[in-house]
């Protein structure tokens, strides 16, 4: 299974400015207020969560993963840091 980041915004443009600013890369999704994407490594979510964490007094959006099928997880400020930990002991590679 694959490890999905989902984002919600109820603000329009508040995803594609921040996933522009992560890709570093012009997105056209200006209406959209969600939008997932899945990683074949779990791993990989480790720096998407962080700029988030980074950067989440300048958007307005939540995060959500899903590391086990039907289990959703909200990222915050106070569970971050645990979840990336666990990230790396539970997928050592």
């Amino acid at each position: 299974m694959n490890t999905i980041v989902k984002l919600y915004s109820i603000k329009e443009g508040e995803i594609n400015r921040f996933l522009s600013l992560f890709y570093n890369d012009k997105f056209n999704i200006e209406k959209d207020l969600q939008w997932n994407i899945n990683f074949s490594n779990p791993i990989e979510i480790a720096d998407i969560i962080g700029n988030y964490i980074d950067n989440n007094d300048k958007f307005e959006f939540n995060m959500w993963i899903c590391l086990d099928e039907g289990f959703l997880i909200n990222v915050t400020d106070n569970n971050a840091d645990n979840i990336i930990r666990y990230l790396y002991e539970r997928f050592p590679y």
